[in-house]
């Protein structure tokens, strides 16, 4: 029995809270991590235990007399930290053991006192890791050479971007410092079976981390409701039916924008002023100040006996305890299954409570997308990671990070930790050198007496705050007319000269970019061109896309919509009815009219972003609207064939030429990713094939695409 295996101030601990019994992750778990030396990834939903279950065993197993911090505690979020230590601390409390945290925002006296005596556990982000490394790696080889235990909470979040790559690269600087193996254990809701090597890679032994998974799901009521809106407000009636059934519980609203979060908040207030309800309406996203969304988070948790409504973005997706969430709302669709199943997971979370979902839609296409991401949701299908073979922008980075930490090596050091680095296994000793050599140049590193230190130019990169993390905060654009400023909007590498933007409700004409500067001149549009909506908008996978073309060309009623939803979705199948789509791969629709042609991809975003850049390579100007997944092409069907039959034959060495040539011309494309632009462009090439575009997806699709044209 697991319980036994437990030390007995752990078993004490389970007696005091009164514990009927292990939940089956926990029970699967302890035997495992006790009774192995196997790494783990604990996948299990929201509120099943997955802390204790890696905790309990842990602390029954671990020697707490060895010097130096024994289990590392890694989070994405300060504020999972601040939550999580509570619960740890107790965990600990029969045992005696220190639980210190160490983030920029904890107290400088209980990190000076860990420095003096290292032990027990530490909780911490990667970033502070980071800085640790640059700042004072002696900190960090006391602190960490001698660890038994590393945890990452909330694994998922770490995979597939270049803060998981960051991470992969720390893990295995950390085990290096270490004389014996460090034994890590993931914790995830959110990783599918396709993810599972993912998450292992991260780890980095594959051959050594296992999965135990507990498929237990929540029962979720589901409902869907759909508000034509014609503005860009919501409607009026979407708001009164969304007070309506928040008004008497404990809610969380999640929209998809920041803006949409306020609108949402304020508007429900006021409906709750007018009617005599309660006052408990609060705006939760990253725009928001830490100590306000601290006293919401708190408010959610200590007021039991009263009612609330947080409207948020992604801020509140991750395992944050906000105590009990009867009932979830999504105003338009999520952009993927991963983050609907986060979402879902915050409601019901006492044991044998169902989870209560609301799905609103504003308009056709977000309703479609809605029930398809359901619909996988309800077959557990979750979005495959794409993995990065050659992240040269994180290899960057880590690169001055290394030298910074050695206060100076050799070439073939730098090379050897490099390389020996599973982060950048499929990186040649080759390119690594030319980086180093390219790094020379440029003044990021200095070679001096046959050993490379930072370089001036370097030094002001690895001093800054920045450094520490491998993200971007979004960068925003002053939008000014006449010197009179209209707002802000979104840097994106579509803002350039002689385009049309929307904002404050009217068109303008971007007449300079001042990069530098931030900021854009406009005029009032005169010419009718189309505006572009700018801002990143998240990119859909291409399961969902093909579940939506499902949808539409069956006749499937569904029980969980109401007599709206079922109207509109009735009405699109109509629009789509005369289309013999028999091969749901390949089969697409496509509709000439006016020697134009309007093709319905139905594919993911990345693919049709890499269309739309392909064709441009022939000076064929495509315009998307991937809400719709609609490529509009200003060409007949003839000369669309002409230009796609150039487009398949095109050589990976021309592809890189035009990638190059596109780097060129609008030197914010590699904006997206901060640590590029220190890249020769020819590495910023490779980067951009890797992360930004999916060419081997859309030479699959553009070989075997078959256009159907509506026979009605």
């Amino acid at each position: 029995m697991s319980y036994q295996l437990l030390s007995e101030p752990i078993r004490k601990f389970i007696r005091n809270k009164r514990w009927e019994n292990l939940r089956p992750i926990q029970a699967a778990a302890i035997s495992r991590i006790i009774e192995t030396d196997n790494n783990y990834v604990l996948a299990s939903r929201t509120s099943s235990g997955k802390t204790e279950a890696a905790f309990l065993p842990i602390l029954s197993k671990v020697d707490f007399n060895r010097p130096g911090v024994q289990i590392l505690y890694i989070s994405p979020l300060i504020a999972l930290i601040n939550d999580q230590f509570f619960r740890i601390e107790e965990l600990c409390e029969n045992l005696e053991i220190s639980v210190t945290k160490w983030h920029g925002e904890a107290k400088k006296s209980l990190k000076n006192q860990l420095l003096k005596n290292p032990n027990g556990v530490l909780l911490i982000t990667p970033e502070s890791i980071e800085a640790m490394f640059v700042n004072a790696p002696y900190n960090v080889s006391s602190l960490l050479g001698n660890l038994h235990y590393i945890v990452i909470d909330e694994i998922h979040s770490f995979l597939g971007v270049d803060r998981g790559l960051q991470l992969m690269s720390l893990l295995s600087r950390i085990q290096r410092l270490n004389k014996e193996r460090i034994i890590t254990i993931g914790l995830s809701a959110t990783i599918g079976d396709e993810n599972y090597y993912s998450a292992k890679l991260l780890i980095g032994d594959v051959d050594r981390t296992k999965i135990l998974i507990d498929r237990t799901k929540k029962d979720t009521e589901v409902s869907f409701k759909y508000f034509k809106s014609e503005s860009v407000e919501l409607p009026l009636s979407l708001l009164k039916e969304l007070y309506k059934e928040t008004s008497v519980s404990k809610a969380l609203i999640f929209p998809n924008s920041r803006g949409r979060v306020e609108e949402i908040a304020v508007k429900l207030l006021k409906i709750s002023s007018k009617v005599g309800g309660h006052r408990n309406y609060f705006a939760h996203h990253s725009s928001v100040d830490k100590e306000i969304r601290e006293s919401i988070e708190r408010f959610a948790k200590e007021k039991e006996h009263f009612n609330f409504c947080i409207t948020c973005t992604s801020t509140l997706e991750l395992g944050i305890d906000i105590g009990t969430i009867d009932k979830v709302v999504q105003v338009d669709s999520t952009h993927s299954v991963a983050s609907l199943v986060q979402r879902v997971g915050r409601s019901g979370r006492r044991e044998g409570e169902m989870s209560l979902l609301s799905l609103y839609a504003t308009n056709e296409w977000s309703l479609l997308q809605s029930l398809a991401c359901w619909k996988l949701y309800q077959e557990d299908f979750l979005e495959p990671i794409k993995i990065i073979q050659r992240p040269y922008d994180i290899l960057f980075h880590q690169m001055l990070s290394i030298v910074k930490q050695l206060s100076g090596c050799s070439k073939k050091e730098l090379n050897d930790h490099l390389r020996s680095n599973p982060t950048f296994e499929h990186i040649s000793s080759e390119d690594i050198d030319d980086l180093i050599n390219q790094s020379i140049k440029s003044d990021y590193l200095e070679s001096f007496e046959r050993e490379l230190i930072i370089g001036v130019t370097g030094e002001f990169i690895v001093n800054s705050r920045e450094f520490y993390s491998v993200f971007s905060t979004e960068l925003n654009f002053k939008v000014t007319h006449s010197g009179k400023v209209i707002g802000n909007i979104p840097y994106s590498p579509q803002v350039k000269k002689d385009e049309n933007i929307l904002l404050a409700a009217s068109i303008w004409k971007i007449k300079d970019v001042d990069i530098k500067g931030a900021k854009i001149i406009v005029v009032p549009a005169k010419d009718g061109k189309k505006p572009k909506f700018f801002g990143r908008t998240g990119s859909i996978h291409k399961r969902v896309r093909a579940e939506m073309l499902r949808i539409l060309m069956n006749s499937e009623g569904y029980e969980y919509l109401n007599v709206e939803s079922h109207d509109e979705i009735d009405k699109l199948r109509a629009d789509f009815n005369g289309f013999n789509i028999k091969d749901f791969e390949y089969d697409r629709p496509v509709i000439e009219k006016e020697g134009k042609l309007e093709v319905y991809t139905f594919t993911g975003s990345e693919i049709n972003n890499t269309i739309v850049f392909l064709f441009k390579c022939f000076n064929c100007e495509l315009h998307i609207d991937d809400s719709k997944s609609l490529i509009e092409v200003p060409e007949t069907l003839d000369r669309f064939g002409e230009v796609l039959a150039q487009v398949i034959k095109l050589t990976q060495d021309e592809i890189h030429d035009y990638i190059i040539d596109e780097l060129k011309a609008n030197e914010g494309l590699i904006g997206f990713y901060k640590w590029g632009k220190y890249l020769p462009l020819e590495y910023q090439a490779y980067l951009l094939r890797e992360k930004m575009f999916d060419f081997e997806g859309v030479f699959d699709l553009l070989t075997k695409i078959n256009l159907c044209e509506n026979e009605i």
